[in-house]
């Protein structure tokens, strides 16, 4: 079966600075994998290729067995970021930009109400216009939306942000929960101590290159052989 991530010598450039220097990095069907390193080392740049929202420059990019370098725009409906911005229209309502984001990514809108539900958006909050609500509130609606899609890949940002202890739990649980389902997650956070208990395997990544990957039986130097 072909892995859901492979990159392979993958530049991707900021202007002409290299934000990633040629990454190699393969990931399995139902893998949560955690990036570490340093702010500017490269992980939102990361996140953001394999989302289909960074340009390849050169090396090899494929997710979810599509050529990034070629056309990323088919794999952008079928993976999930969570970035530091939440894309949410303001003067729309919660329910409203649950369900409009839901309906652009051609998932099930009835998957809207039940992630709304699970991510405590219910009541009252449901009517609330997203200019309204508090940062952590902000979090749980991109969080909504990520869900309702269930995208094959999450790519999360710093999913921890914003959010209080319970939210940081239930953000946890949801993770095991669509990797317990068949889906792969790729995650970046400075909070070690919590992401470490919830991935099984860690990347670091500084300076645009991976640094150090503890996938068993794997070695920086021998995902790099020919």
């Amino acid at each position: 079966m072909e892995p859901v991530i492979h990159l392979r010598g993958a530049v991707c450039l900021l202007g002409r600075f290299p934000a990633l220097a040629g990454v190699d990095l393969t990931v399995e069907r139902g893998e949560i994998v955690m990036l570490q390193g340093p702010n500017g080392a490269g992980k939102t740049t990361l996140l953001r290729l394999c989302a289909g929202l960074q340009t390849v420059a050169s090396g090899e990019a494929r997710v979810l067995g599509v050529d990034l370098a070629a056309d990323p725009t088919p794999v952008r409906v079928r993976v999930g970021l969570l970035a530091h911005a939440t894309f949410l229209y303001d003067d729309l309502t919660v329910t409203d930009n649950v369900e409009f984001w839901t309906a652009a990514a051609r998932a099930d809108v009835g998957d809207a109400r039940r992630a709304m539900q699970r991510l405590g958006l219910g009541g009252r909050l449901a009517d609330v216009k997203v200019s309204r609500l508090s940062t952590g509130q902000r979090r749980r609606v991109a969080l909504a939306v990520l869900v309702a899609r269930r995208p094959e890949l999450w790519l999360l940002d710093e999913p921890h942000a914003g959010l209080d202890s319970e939210g940081r739990d239930l953000i946890d649980a949801l993770v095991v929960e669509a990797a317990d389902a068949g889906a792969t997650v790729l995650l970046a956070s400075h909070e070690l101590d919590r992401a470490v208990r919830l991935a099984p395997r860690h990347v670091t990544i500084t300076g645009g290159t991976i640094a150090a990957d503890d996938r068993p039986g794997l070695t920086v130097e021998a995902d790099r052989a020919p």
